[in-house]
């Protein structure tokens, strides 16, 4: 598909279900497509979501994704005919000491959304992945044709999902997009969502949190790495971004039903942790303190997106590539979090 193939006014708007979208990415997701005019309805059992994350007049239902009768009873009730699916489990540390959680949240309840799916004829399908299904990757940039290795249950959770995906629309009349995001981070510049987890392990989301004195400092987790100033460089996506990403995915699915695709989800460069504390030491005018630690197993050096595969099939051109306005969209709702929280 040559960029730019597929426009807004040359897809049918379909009701979309969005699962996890009281979550993080899910509710800028659910803001890109109520931006778009699309009809889309939520799903979610607020776990880990937050019930004002979703905008009065979407549709809400509380409830778990592995709950068939459930998503039936929705589909019906809303004509759904694509899904967005961002339910899950993302800290990786957790994935380790709790691995069966995330079998049955990521893979277990992705099975139980494909076969309600296929069950009704829903027929477009977009999947959040991760680029942790690349585990340690040996050369970076990373292309979507990099060998998949995961080195955690997270990763390969979602790297299941994939195959699940994968296997399902060669059997199906399905088609899906799914998207390896890499670090996501920022929040939805006119300040209608955010990262609102308490206890996120997201380093922007936690350094702009010690910046308003929320924490004592940030940990910064090895020096030794082989990157210019000795501290992992990562991609880092605004969430604006990747959502609009989403919705540009979708468009193609309707418009190619036979096509499925696979997308890695960043902007091609990367910033070092020092570099990422530089910038939000820059935007909030203050020091943040760091604390010098040894490293964690399994970080790669450097783990940044080749995106020229998103680039050149769909029409994606990001608003948001700059450190300073990532961190300083983070920062905004982190303030405005401690106000919504205030009144809770």
């Amino acid at each position: 598909m040559a960029s730019g193939s597929t426009s807004p006014a040359s897809v049918q708007k379909v009701p979309v279900l969005v699962t996890g979208g009281a979550g993080y990415i899910g509710s800028h997701a659910v803001l890109a497509l109520q931006d778009a005019g699309w009809p889309v309805a939520v799903i979610d059992n607020l776990v880990t979501g937050f019930r004002f994350a979703v905008p009065e007049g979407v549709a809400f239902y509380q409830g778990d994704i592995s709950d068939e009768a459930l998503l039936a009873r929705i589909f019906a009730e809303q004509g759904t005919r694509a899904i967005m699916h961002f339910a899950g489990s993302v800290v990786v540390p957790e994935s380790v000491v709790d691995p069966l959680k995330y079998y049955r949240n990521n893979t277990g309840s992705t099975r139980a959304l494909i076969a309600a799916a296929v069950a009704c004829g829903v027929p477009h399908f977009i999947f959040s992945s991760t680029a942790a299904t690349y585990g340690i990757p040996e050369v970076s940039p990373v292309t979507e044709d990099t060998a998949q290795r995961p080195i955690n249950p997270y990763g390969m959770s979602k790297l299941m999902s994939e195959y699940m995906l994968a296997d399902t629309a060669r059997a199906h009349p399905i088609n899906y997009g799914a998207l390896r995001y890499f670090n996501v981070a920022g929040a939805d510049p006119q300040g209608r969502t955010g990262q609102s987890t308490a206890g996120a392990t997201h380093l922007i989301k936690v350094a702009v949190e010690a910046a308003l004195g929320k924490r004592d400092g940030v940990s910064v987790f090895g020096t030794d790495f082989a990157t210019p100033d000795g501290t992992g460089v990562r991609d880092y996506i605004h969430v604006s971004d990747l959502a609009r990403a989403h919705v540009l995915a979708l468009e193609a699915l309707i418009a190619e039903p036979s096509r499925s695709m696979t997308f890695n989800c960043g902007y091609g460069r990367g910033f070092s942790v020092l570099e990422v504390l530089d910038a939000v030491d820059r935007v909030t005018n203050r020091k943040i303190e760091r604390r010098l630690e040894a490293r964690r197993a399994g970080d790669p050096d450097s783990l940044i997106s080749d995106n020229r595969r998103i680039r050149a099939a769909l029409p994606w051109v990001p608003q948001y590539a700059d450190l300073d306005t990532i961190v300083a969209h983070a920062l905004a709702w982190e303030r405005h979090l401690t106000e919504i929280l205030g009144k809770e």
